[in-house]
């Protein structure tokens, strides 16, 4: 059954393989890329594999931070995550509360402060971030009120954002 284009079953399925075996929640997840030397392209590519492909993602800064603004920025791609990881939350908990969406879109925006990249302060590079969500449903009022909250508890995106996160980073030279 697909509910808001959202495997139902195999959401089901999922949750009583992790019931058996909680293992089976913890999925490593990982993005390599490499930088773009050749002026006149975009700056950072990396090659991101799905279960059914593999697609190729560029990204370039703005003119201002010395990219060219060819392709979408690393801060952009960082909202476009948060924002289609809490649409896809969202619309999974609606599907699996019964609940079907005529609509929904997300909007994340990020108030963001350059200077400290400069090494003009130690200001926060970012000063908030704001979803908007857009839902359009026959549900109660309350019911999507729900599942916004559920949505906000349960999202990886969200998170992300709003936990720290243990960082380590490896520096390799060759």
């Amino acid at each position: 059954m697909v509910v808001n284009n959202v495997n139902v079953v195999a959401m089901q399925e999922s949750v009583e393989e992790m019931k058996k075996n909680p293992t089976q929640a913890k999925k490593v997840k990982q993005v390599g890329g490499q930088w773009v030397f050749q002026e006149g392209e975009p700056q950072f590519r990396a090659e991101v594999e799905f279960p059914k492909g593999k697609e190729v993602l560029q990204a370039d800064f703005p003119p201002f931070l010395g990219g060219g603004g060819l392709k979408p920025d690393p801060i952009q791609y960082c909202l476009y995550g948060l924002a289609a990881c809490f649409a896809g939350i969202f619309a999974a908990v609606a599907a699996m509360e019964g609940v079907d969406l005529k609509k929904l879109s997300v909007v994340a925006e990020s108030k963001l402060d350059f200077s400290r990249v400069f090494g003009l302060t130690d200001n926060p590079p970012v000063e908030g971030i704001e979803l908007t969500v857009t839902v359009s449903s026959d549900a109660a009022p309350e019911k999507i009120q729900e599942i916004d909250r559920l949505a906000r508890e349960r999202c990886p995106g969200v998170y992300c954002i709003t936990n720290p996160i243990p960082l380590k980073t490896k520096l390799i030279q060759i």
